[in-house]
């Protein structure tokens, strides 16, 4: 049994016994109401020692979950989709090309470049480099396309006109994974976050060609794993991004389709966290389970 997934168990029945069998995959958590669930949240925030924003959406039930929704965290990694769907707004104006090769040199690498540190000497395609910052998140891959947008405050305007007023990114990786106390920079809060997928997942703000892409590189995210991912029941696809920094800082957003067609979004944020980084995953993991069961 790998550590992990044993971590998620014990959290599972330490905190919330009248749902520790839900760790198993095959048992059956059953409907999970408003209030067990915000139940859930406060004893799973109280677990971690530090703060927990949830902001969960049934699109076609027209309901809406929040638990701190309002409040602002540390975005992390989690901005690196909106990232590819700013790249992609400038595709569909005709303003970029997914084939433009953008060339870059070692000096440029950074730590976690698991992509773009295979082609310093081809360099990478615009395309290529979305799809390496959402699927793994790859840092320079980042940068790269922020340079291409003109900076953050650029990738900041992006969310702006999709109506989020609270989003802002203000620096590069790896500067803005800090997570300082009451540092507003580079934060978001999981309400703002779950809007910002349903314009862009689900609505219009991208041309259908592109809003299929930016769901196909969500959907191969190999971050969530051990989040939002964890022991995803047959049926079900997710189509997220994660987001992980100091200060006990750790995020997964993103889009859930259940087996009978219905969307459900789900942002998940936590920081100061006082547990391990398994634990603050068991966390996020066990907030996408109840989410489920709520649907």
């Amino acid at each position: 049994m790998q550590r992990r997934t044993f971590m998620l168990g014990s959290v599972a029945a330490l905190l919330l016994p009248s749902f520790a069998h839900a760790s198993n995959p095959k048992s059956d958590l059953g409907k999970v109401s408003d209030a067990i669930f915000l139940q859930q949240l406060q004893a799973l925030q109280q677990s971690l020692g530090g703060r927990l924003g949830v902001s969960v959406q049934d699109v076609q039930g027209k309901r809406t979950l929040a638990f701190q929704a309002e409040q602002r965290f540390p975005m992390c990694s989690s901005f690196k989709w909106l990232l590819a769907a700013a790249i992609l707004r400038r595709v569909d104006e005709g303003k970029l090309s997914l084939q433009k090769r953008i060339h870059y040199g070692k000096e440029e690498l950074l730590p976690w470049s698991p992509i773009t540190e295979q082609h310093v000497a081809d360099g990478m395609t615009i395309g290529g480099l979305c799809e390496a910052t959402v699927t793994t998140s790859d840092n320079p891959a980042a940068n790269l396309l922020l340079r291409q947008l003109g900076g953050p405050s650029m990738w900041t305007e992006f969310v702006r006109g999709l109506g989020d007023k609270v989003t802002r990114l203000d620096r590069w990786e790896p500067e803005l994974n800090s997570a300082i106390v009451n540092d507003e920079r580079d934060t978001t809060t999981s309400a703002a976050m779950v809007a910002d997928l349903q314009r862009l997942l689900l609505a219009d703000a991208l041309k259908p060609a592109s809003r299929a892409r930016l769901l196909r590189w969500m959907r191969a995210t190999e971050t969530s794993d051990q989040r939002l991912r964890h022991q995803l029941p047959k049926g079900w696809t997710l189509a997220d991004k994660t987001g992980t920094g100091d200060n006990g800082t750790a995020a997964d957003v993103g889009l859930y389709v259940s087996p009978q067609g219905k969307p459900l979004l789900v942002a998940v944020y936590l920081t100061q966290a006082k547990q391990s980084r398994e634990q603050q995953e068991a966390v996020i993991a066990r907030v996408g389970e109840l989410a489920r069961a709520w649907l």
